[in-house]
């Protein structure tokens, strides 16, 4: 038909790899889509094919890479961790976190910032409070968690009380009695005010995500507060734990670390550091005569974003864990990077 105008009896008709073809126009609205199952989906398929999936009842076509849903809209659930804070002999409060869902719109890119743990100190240097975690798009609100309050100071360098943070850093060990700080509200909890003032001056626990910071009192420092478990990525996974707080003298016990990530606290030389990717708080250290002992530092941040596999672009920057659980795909982002959606 090289060279010759078809008649249009009914049908329009299109030219596809130099072949005229016809196509169904049924009544006066709709064209018709090829029909099938998954299973039924050509083997080597082409970027742009376009069909109607009978198994998931959903218009799909083939990105060059993988068969996506033709939707202009779809749900995403997202866990975002700040870092924790670092620790000086008061344990490091916990990342903020936030977790829920959300409606993210097709070819919108959304950025992710992964937030650091927060630097652990030794009497002549201050610690640091951990970094913020953020997931913004144009068409979304953008979502901050806050990183966790740095723990109290036992010197002339920094504050003897703990710092304000997704949760609050907890007050250091000191015949002063420093205080923990507060958390931020819907993130995570205040650290722990410091009780005892005489020797062996333990210090308070860091802040949690569902509990405050432990009291340093007697010879014991106070324990980190409780993070929470999160089944985001398939499988249960702790975050937000405070950091325990360490024992200045000889002859005291030091804080457990939080569940989730927080680091221990130390008796007897540097506290234990959070666990990266986490936002767990570090962990104060212990008996420092020389000034070389440190408290711990803070535990990394983390995304996480899940989404039904069928809707999942495979287009991001950042290089996240890409894994599967069930019906979906998982990206856990470890450093900044995007997703498009």
């Amino acid at each position: 038909m090289s060279g010759t105008k078809p008649r249009l009896r009914g049908k329009n008709w299109l030219r596809l790899k130099g072949k005229i073809m016809s196509l169904t126009v049924a009544g006066t609205d709709y064209v018709q889509m090829p029909v099938g199952t998954t299973g039924q989906r050509p083997t080597t398929p082409a970027a742009g094919m376009t069909r109607y999936n009978s198994t998931t009842t959903q218009l799909e076509y083939y990105n060059g890479t993988a068969w996506v849903v033709a939707s202009a809209y779809y749900p995403i659930s997202y866990l975002v961790v700040a870092g924790g804070g670092g620790a000086q002999t008061g344990g490091g409060g916990a990342g903020g976190l936030f977790t829920n869902s959300l409606t993210v719109s097709r070819f919108t890119t959304y950025t992710v910032t992964v937030g650091g743990g927060g630097t652990g100190s030794n009497p002549a240097i201050a610690p640091t409070s951990g970094s913020n975690s953020v997931l913004s798009g144009s068409d979304i609100t953008t979502i901050t968690s806050v990183g966790g309050g740095k723990g109290g100071a036992s010197d002339v360098v920094g504050s003897r009380n703990g710092a304000v943070g997704g949760s609050g850093g907890g007050g250091a060990g000191d015949s002063t009695g420093p205080a923990g700080s507060a958390g931020t509200f819907g993130q995570g909890y205040a650290g722990g005010n410091t009780a005892s003032t005489s020797s062996p001056f333990p210090a308070s626990g860091g802040g949690g995500y569902t509990a405050v910071g432990g009291v340093g009192t007697g010879s014991t420092g106070g324990a980190g507060g409780a993070g929470v478990a999160n089944s985001i990525t398939g499988s249960s996974v702790n975050y937000g734990g405070g950091g325990g707080g360490g024992v200045l003298r000889s002859g005291g016990t030091a804080g457990a670390g939080g569940t989730g990530g927080g680091g221990a606290g130390s008796n007897n030389g540097n506290g234990t550091a959070g666990t990266a990717n986490t936002g767990g708080g570090g962990g104060g250290f212990g008996i420092d005569t020389s000034g070389t002992n440190f408290g711990g530092n803070g535990g990394s941040g983390v995304v996480i974003l899940s989404m039904p596999t069928i809707y999942y672009s495979g287009t991001t920057t950042g290089s996240p864990t890409v894994t599967t659980s069930g019906a979906n795909t998982i990206l856990k982002f470890t450093a900044s990077g995007s997703y498009t959606a």
